[in-house]
């Protein structure tokens, strides 16, 4: 398959090596051109995963790419910049969307951003670091075009990379969105001292709140408990590669998110999605109190004042 990865971040470079690696036919386009002919002469990405070997990789700026030559063309760029990249994308060639998130201008899923071509999205426990040293991963691939998920579950799925296929692409790009704002009280946790079971205790009612909203917006309530839910908020809240969860760490200790943002070095996808998921709520009329919590720490509120808030809610049923 002729396949173009939009996006050359972490998450675009290692996807594109996997890629690669079953056999495909990869161009990998950056919005910054040196960034792609470094990719070309020396075979490694001079910002993200720079020892991962991107051999065989063709890289070349995003202006000017060919993308109506494309077969598959997969986004893999942050979430505020989705719709705007969506809208411009040339032919008709179906999409794979690996960014995690809601479009800030609207508030909707990224999927609907994409029109006139098909469209699924890839989510799941995916920490980019360890897909690109071989590390086994697994990760669900869901769309409303069932012979589409299919047809990439074919193309993706290897012995270290298993796919599997879910239609409830409603659940599952709410899943991807909603995770990250949980890490981010995660780390908060974290960088607090606050210990495992005050953790534990956050991520669990963090999953419900993540279902609630789901069920609102027609979700599949077993999404959750799945890949693209319970397995990737888990591992986006505990590892030590994940953004979400140091930004929360950082700010905890004292950074603002602009300063944890920058020694982080890479897009924080919760900071985006935090207020965009919590005005989401509100339409809805879903009680988010985490959610609720997190963007009222952004907004400048200390973290022990949201640990009280949390802890001194009325006590209720599970």
């Amino acid at each position: 398959m002729n396949v173009f990865v939009v996006g050359g971040g972490s998450w675009g470079t290692a996807f594109s090596a996997l890629l690669r690696d079953r056999g495909h036919e990869v161009t990998l386009t950056c919005r910054d051109a040196e960034q792609a002919r470094t990719i070309t002469a020396t075979g490694h990405n001079p910002r993200y995963l720079q020892t991962v070997n991107l051999r065989g990789i063709h890289a070349m700026p995003l202006d000017g790419a060919p993308l109506d030559e494309a077969e598959l063309i997969v986004l893999a760029v942050p979430s505020r910049a989705f719709a705007a990249v969506a809208s411009a994308l040339p032919g008709s060639a179906p999409v794979l969307s690996l960014t995690k998130g809601l479009d800030p201008e609207t508030g909707n899923r990224l999927s609907t951003r994409v029109q006139g071509r098909p469209v699924a999205v890839l989510s799941g426990p995916n920490m980019a670091e360890e897909i690109a040293a071989g590390l086994p991963s697994a990760t669900v691939i869901a769309s409303e075009d069932r012979a589409l998920a299919e047809e990439l579950q074919q193309a993706i799925n290897s012995m270290v990379f298993r796919v599997y296929v879910n239609d409830d692409l409603v659940g599952v790009e709410l899943c991807a969105a909603a995770k990250n704002v949980i890490a981010l009280a995660a780390g908060g946790v974290d960088g607090l001292g606050l210990g495992d079971n005050a953790k534990a205790s956050l991520i669990t009612r963090g999953l419900v709140e993540m279902a609630r909203l789901g069920e609102a917006c027609g979700a599949q309530p077993e999404t959750f408990s799945g890949l693209a839910g319970m397995g990737d908020l888990i591992v986006t809240c505990f590892s030590g590669y994940g953004r979400n969860r140091k930004a929360g760490e950082l700010i905890a200790r004292g950074l603002s998110p602009d300063e944890a943002v920058r020694e982080i070095g890479q897009v924080v996808e919760g900071l985006t999605t935090a207020p965009v998921l919590r005005d989401l709520s509100h339409r809805l009329g879903v009680e988010l109190p985490i959610t609720e919590g997190v963007c009222h720490v952004l907004g400048g509120q200390e973290l022990h004042q949201l640990l009280a808030s949390l802890m001194g809610r009325e006590p209720t049923e599970e």
